[in-house]
This record gives structure tokens, C-alpha cells and sequence, in this order.
């Protein structure tokens, strides 16, 4: 009687015992792969770059785009190509490689490769007490002051300030075109290089022989209200309107507009 309990209990448990766990096999999910050309490290603006900087990446051929450089599109011979070109912005390392962002050498400066359609690069004098310190850097939005002295009828001289231009991004402090980890500008700078319009770049000629030209560095706060483009005030006279009035001893002598 015990022997047969033991083998009815047994066998309840072996009716009860879960069933062993089956082996789950992944499942392999075949992806269309090609290779594009990418930045092997990071790529500063200006910089003269080889075929070093470059490396063949595997890429999703769902996600290719046009613009990416493709090792199967003759892709071999655009990386010769590109080799000794320069980079007109700045690429990240991993990032794939567009024939915008480089321009050959003997196709303009990089400054010019930099400069937007219809815009136009100008240099002003800077000092210390004139451009917030020295603190300005590239890609800093500022507003150009510009003070001068003014004579009356009486003769007597007085120094009136007016804000020329609002929102100017500035391109250059001296020869400098890029910061990295927001370092200083070159102490020794002497002059601001600003992205402005062709009548503004006119405007700001003139200024620069009539008296000294201040910056006032802008918040970054300010982009999202004022957007990206340079705005005019009218900074040579006490009217505001879309001309500028050159006065010599009190007396109007030429008009200008900014139109």
C-alpha cells in the first residue's frame, strides 16, 4: 500500500511538472547595408582636410541620402577628389561627408565659402572698451554703434551716439573664424569682421571715417526673437527713417538711403 502511494505521488508529480522551456533562436532581420564616406574625427572650420580625415562607414541603404558620398557611385574617386579641399563648416567625427560643406582650393577663400547668398563680409576697427572686452567671438550676434562728434551753426561741438545696425553676426575677430570650448578671442585682434547687406556694408564704410564704431554684444536669447538677419537704424541723424544725413559745420550735405 505505501508502495503504490509513492508511486501514485510520483506520478501526479510528473503530471503536474512543467514542461521543459523550448529554445528561442532569434530571429535575424537581413538590413541592405552600403558605405558612405564620413568624418574619422572632427573636422574644424577651415581646415585643410586629406584623405586621413575620412573613413568608409556602413550605412542603411533605406537611410542613404543623396547628398552622402557612396563608396559604390564612384565614390572612390570623389574622396580623391576631396583631398586638399576646405571645410567651409565644421564637421563632427562619424558625420557623413557632403561636397557642400568643402570647397577646393582655388574656388575662394573660406570666408567667402562661409558668407551667405547676397551677404557681404566687412571689417571695423576694435579695441578693448569698443567690442564688450574682447569678449566677442565668431558667430556672436552683436549692434554696431557708431559715435561721432558733431559741430553746429554756433560752433560749438557736441559727441551723439546712434545704434547703426541691430542683430550682426560677427564672422571674424582678426584672422580667427572659430572658437572651440568658447575660448577668447587673440588678444592682438584689431579688427571685427560683420556679415552685413550690400547698402549696410556701404553704410558702415562711411561711419568708420566719420567717427568710432562700438559693438555691444547680443544674448543668444535674442536670435529666437529677432531671427537671423541684420536690422537698420538710421544712425546719422536724429530722424528715424530710411536715409542717412551727412553733416558737415550743421549743414545737410548728402542723403543717403538704405533701401
Amino acid at each position: 500500500m505505501v508502495a503504490f502511494g509513492a508511486l501514485l505521488f510520483i506520478g501526479l508529480l510528473t503530471f503536474f511538472r512543467a514542461p521543459p522551456a523550448q529554445e528561442v533562436k532569434p530571429e535575424t532581420v537581413q538590413v541592405n547595408t552600403t558605405e558612405v564616406l564620413v568624418a574619422r574625427t572632427d573636422i574644424g572650420l577651415g581646415q585643410l582636410a586629406t584623405q586621413s580625415n575620412f573613413r568608409w562607414q556602413s550605412w542603411p541603404a533605406d537611410a542613404l541620402s543623396p547628398a552622402f558620398i557612396s563608396r559604390a557611385n564612384n565614390g572612390e574617386k570623389i574622396l580623391q577628389d576631396l583631398s586638399g579641399s576646405i571645410v567651409r563648416s565644421p564637421i563632427t567625427a562619424g558625420e557623413p561627408i557632403t561636397t557642400v560643406k568643402l570647397i577646393k582650393a582655388g574656388q575662394g577663400g573660406v570666408l567667402a565659402a562661409i558668407l551667405p547668398k547676397g551677404m557681404r563680409a566687412i571689417s571695423t576697427k576694435i579695441k578693448e572698451e569698443t567690442a564688450a572686452g574682447r569678449m566677442i567671438l565668431p558667430n556672436d550676434r552683436v549692434d554696431v554703434i557708431l559715435i561721432r562728434r558733431m559741430q553746429s551753426k554756433e560752433r560749438s561741438e557736441t559727441y551723439v551716439s546712434d545704434t547703426m545696425f541691430r542683430n550682426v553676426r560677427v564672422l571674424a575677430i582678426g584672422q580667427q573664424l572659430e572658437t572651440k570650448d568658447g575660448k577668447k578671442t587673440e588678444a592682438s585682434a584689431q579688427t571685427a569682421t560683420l556679415e552685413l547687406t550690400p547698402r549696410q556694408s556701404e553704410l558702415l564704410a562711411l561711419a568708420n571715417s566719420m567717427g568710432e564704431i562700438s559693438l555691444t554684444l547680443r544674448p543668444l536669447a535674442d536670435l529666437v526673437a529677432d531671427g537671423n538677419n541684420p536690422t537698420v537704424d538710421n544712425p546719422l541723424g536724429k530722424e528715424r527713417g530710411n536715409s542717412v544725413k551727412m553733416l558737415r559745420y550743421g549743414a545737410k550735405a548728402r542723403v543717403y538711403g538704405v533701401n
